[in-house]
């Protein structure tokens, strides 16, 4: 049976046009000019997708598309536009719509839009009747995923918002953020709650991938088609088709290979190497960086084109060092899958240890705070994690905590002194010389670096003014 599409566009060519390119191609199709006129179509038959323009006479796509969610919910519907505007295209797919199309329209991409948003439907319309079961399904996949995710601070919250919001759509994804954040853990989190879940999600890390190896890793080798093909090899293309493929690291890929990725991206097709014969893709692609990708196109190191075929959407993933008091919550998190792992029945963690987790730059972000957990769970033999377990850059700041009260008399008594020339200048050294010491975690010999004097003229600075007086 043929699907039945309506086009509501109130410039009548454009509809035409549409309506012949999408009958040659198999479809039933209707035509509508005003927003009124469809909802009247609407209401005396039945189709499966609705293409609508957002701009209209008597209404926009947006009130369509509500519409249509609240009185025909096994309807798909693509809204088309002659603008980009990507709050709008959020704001319309969390409404319900499939899409977001702007002109000018090519004829390649609207069929292919068109075809996915009616699979897509279709296995939305299917599984409706078992949607208790399958919600609790994704819940209980969406708990067991987000350890790097579910916290309760502010930036938390936006970032699982927008996992939420986009994870049932197509789009591909850019992940940005700096290392040990969590991107694949987002990226398969996104992943798990997609229409695609039931389907393969593979990780590639590009950082690690040479020139000579791109080929056949991305997209597969026959046997013989090189010296050392030993074998045939399926590429990470392939092995996600259907699914999500997550590339790590994507800044790292050379130039050369870009372009490579920029066609298969485009043509959605994929050719082993040594091999006639194109295999048709339909997978997700979600990339990660912890590079700026707009400067590195700027110095000629990363494609622009590439860029925003990948870019139709993008996440930033915080540092842990800014979630809060999410820094206790993720290390409780980690301490009871510990505590599994490990049969163990730690009860959590004393105050200082916690004052040093709040107040530690956690460079390593995520990735070293649960590496950080396992270890000094390993070494606790109480209920209760103490310093003396903490790696030496973590118990620095129980010292140090202790150490700010004596620290911030020594600085009221120092400001005290008569104002002078002399003692202004030593304030603002005083200043400085403290500044260094914690953006550095009290390291002296990284703070004498970077205020260019030697260990021991810091030394005798520090003792002058008394920072380490309990030391």
């Amino acid at each position: 049976m043929k699907k039945k599409i309506l086009i509501i566009d109130d410039e009548v060519n454009i509809g035409l046009l549409l309506s012949k390119f999408l009958t040659r191609n198999g479809f039933d199709v209707a035509n509508a000019i005003t927003g009124n006129s469809a909802i009247e179509i609407l209401a005396n038959d039945t189709f499966d997708l609705v293409l609508c323009d957002y701009r209209l006479d008597d209404t926009d796509g947006k009130e369509i598309l509500i519409k249509i969610k609240e009185n025909y919910p096994t309807t798909g519907v693509i809204i088309i536009t002659g603008y980009s505007d990507i709050k709008l295209a959020v704001e319309l797919i969390k409404l319900g719509a499939y899409d977001y199309i702007t002109k000018p329209l090519y004829p390649d991409e609207i069929l292919n839009t068109i075809n996915k948003a009616l699979e897509t439907q279709r296995a939305l319309n299917e599984t409706s009747g078992l949607s208790n079961k399958n919600s609790s399904l994704a819940e209980a996949e969406y708990i067991n995923h987000t350890d790097y995710i579910d916290g309760r601070s502010d930036v938390s919250s936006t970032l699982l918002k927008q996992i939420q919001l986009i994870a049932p759509t197509s789009y591909s994804i850019i992940l940005t953020g700096k290392s040990g954040t969590g991107k694949e853990y987002v990226a398969k989190t996104i992943h798990l709650n997609s229409l695609r879940k039931d389907k393969p999600f593979i990780a590639m890390d590009c950082g690690s991938l040479t020139k000579e190896l791109a080929g056949s890793e991305f997209f597969g080798h026959e046997k013989g088609s090189f010296t050392g093909a030993l074998y045939t090899k399926i590429g990470h293309f392939e092995q996600a088709n259907g699914g999500t493929l997550f590339l790590d690291e994507i800044g790292n890929l050379s130039y050369e290979i870009q372009a490579t990725l920029l066609r298969t991206v485009q043509e959605r097709k994929v050719k082993r190497i040594g091999s006639t014969k194109e295999i048709d893709l339909d997978v997700r692609i979600i990339v990660a960086t912890n590079e700026n990708l707009v400067e590195n196109i700027a110095k000629g190191t990363f494609r622009e084109d590439l860029y925003h075929r990948f870019n139709e959407f993008s996440i930033h993933i915080p540092s842990l060092k800014k979630r809060g008091n999410d820094i206790i919550v993720f290390a409780e998190k980690f301490l009871a899958t510990t505590n599994e792992e490990l049969n163990k029945n730690i009860k959590g963690f004393s105050e200082e240890v916690k004052n040093c987790f709040l107040r530690y730059s956690w460079p390593g972000n995520v990735r070293e705070l649960k590496n950080v957990i396992r270890r000094v769970a390993l070494l606790t033999d109480g209920n209760m994690i103490q310093v003396d377990v903490l790696p030496l850059e973590l118990a620095n700041y129980a010292k140090d905590y202790d150490k700010e009260k004596v620290q911030t008399q020594a600085k009221n008594k120092f400001y005290n002194k008569t104002k002078n020339l002399k003692n202004a200048s030593q304030e603002a050294e005083f200043d400085a010389i403290l500044r260094v010491l914690k953006e550095v975690n009290f390291n002296k010999t990284k703070a004498a670096q970077i205020l260019k004097i030697d260990r021991k003229t810091l030394y005798n600075k520090i003792k002058a003014i008394k920072i380490d007086e309990k030391e």
